[in-house]
């Protein structure tokens, strides 16, 4: 098979990574690819929300499948563009995809299939949102509609906070993003990841995280995209995964496709474990970034057979999904100024060296400079990766690794993971 891989970051070189290891790849390449991904196969300067050329690249490649990673290529169409010219495609159209690209319409879902979430309003105006804030109270969730690279959602402690947060949105910060805000109930638990792969009719369970967006250790600073993650999440029991797929996951592939608009691909949702259950959070349409890079760790087999299944719509005659019992971490080594304004630029050293089986990178916002130096060129930086016997084990070995790792300026959180692990620990 000749696969086409579309992306540039953390998550695209974790799938690359996996998708090279199978025995049925011929060729694999990936636009625009990384340094850390043109380690592992060719690489072509086409971007992401390119439509055009990643179309008139997978046809030059003859493709026999194209895995999309982003969010921005979904929400420019190029799975749309790729069914017309029957390319299977691993990502979801623009109208199916809109589960992430606009919080509204999502919210909106849930409320005409019944499916358990927040309490919620949008709104244009700050004075209709103020009008709404007044029936809540705190804290507060505001949220910009669309796409926000992970940032554009805010708890607020306050009145005060939120009111801000509103006029930051509605005022632009966000571009388009912004131009609607959602206000929802906050929902008290704990947050956990879980994926499944679907090919329109089909859903089948993909394995399960727990993120930590927050920017510093215990959970403090701003929301950013992800400063690392781990994966099994031992709060995400079998009982509350079953719970999910049925009361979200398969509702929610039933219900696009009753609307005409059948979900191919990967649906993450992020769930609030409260004492009702699991509640959704909200969805994306693509995997988590850095949980993507836990579960292909932790995949045991080949992801090629599950990608083109969901692509073509056959999940069904596929076996379940095998997971390693390791326990998978990934810690985000971030630029300096992360999240609001990271600098580029800086020369990472210890990145590229050989960690053999204790740890992996994958490279995320790293490029090369006129002198083939590897250099920073996006917020977060490195995802420094281990496997264990446990938690513990694999936290050790991942932090070792980041140890040897120096990028000027730049920082990271010293405990991910910390909820699983025993206090103290």
């Amino acid at each position: 098979m000749n696969i086409l891989l579309v992306g540039s970051g953390g998550r695209e070189h974790a799938l690359a990574w996996k998708i090279a290891a199978s025995p049925l790849v011929k060729r694999l390449v990936a636009a625009p690819g990384n340094p850390g991904i043109a380690a592992v196969c060719e690489t072509r300067p086409v971007k992401a929300n390119d439509v055009e050329g990643l179309v008139a690249l997978a046809r030059s490649i003859e493709a026999d499948l194209v895995v999309v990673g982003p969010e921005v290529a979904l929400e420019a169409g190029i799975a749309d563009r790729l069914a017309e010219l029957s390319i299977p495609c691993f990502g979801a159209t623009v109208a199916a995809a809109r589960l992430e690209t606009s919080k509204a319409f999502t919210k909106d879902f849930c409320a005409r299939h019944d499916l358990p979430t927040a309490a919620y309003g949008v709104f244009e105006t700050a004075e209709a949102a103020g009008a709404f804030l007044d029936k809540l109270s705190a804290p507060f969730v505001i949220k910009a509609d669309g796409l926000a690279a992970g940032k554009g959602v805010v708890i607020a402690a306050d009145r005060a906070e939120a009111d801000a947060a509103v006029l930051d949105m509605l005022g632009g910060r966000f571009g388009t993003a912004g131009a609607r805000v959602v206000i929802e109930e906050f929902m008290d638990g704990e947050e956990a990841s879980l994926f499944a792969l679907c090919d329109g009719e089909t859903a089948v369970l993909f394995g399960a995280a727990q993120d930590h967006k927050r920017a510093y250790d215990g959970d403090k600073g701003p929301n950013t995209g992800g400063m690392g993650t781990y994966s099994p999440p031992p709060v995400l029991t079998e009982a509350l995964i079953a719970q999910a797929k049925r009361e979200l996951i398969d509702p929610t592939v039933k219900g696009m496709a009753a609307e005409g608009h059948p979900y191919r691909g990967v649906l993450y949702a992020g769930l609030m474990l409260t004492q009702d259950g699991p509640k959704l959070v909200e969805y994306n349409a693509r995997f988590g970034d850095p949980e993507c890079q836990t579960l292909m760790l932790r995949l045991d087999g080949d992801i090629v057979p599950y990608l083109l299944a969901a692509a073509n719509g056959t999940l069904a005659e596929q076996p379940e999904p095998k997971w390693k019992d390791e326990a998978a971490i990934c810690v985000v080594m971030a630029a300096e100024g992360y999240p609001d304004a990271p600098k580029t630029g800086a020369v990472i050293e210890g990145a590229e060296a050989d960690f053999g089986d204790e740890a992996w990178v994958f490279h995320a916002g790293t490029s090369r400079d006129a002198e083939g130096r590897l250099v920073t060129s996006g917020g977060r930086v490195l995802n420094v990766c281990a496997l264990g016997v446990d938690l513990s084990e694999a936290r050790d070995l991942a932090y070792a690794a980041v140890g040897t790792i120096k990028i000027p300026g730049g920082f990271q959180r010293s405990d991910i993971g910390w909820r699983a692990l025993p206090k103290g620990s």
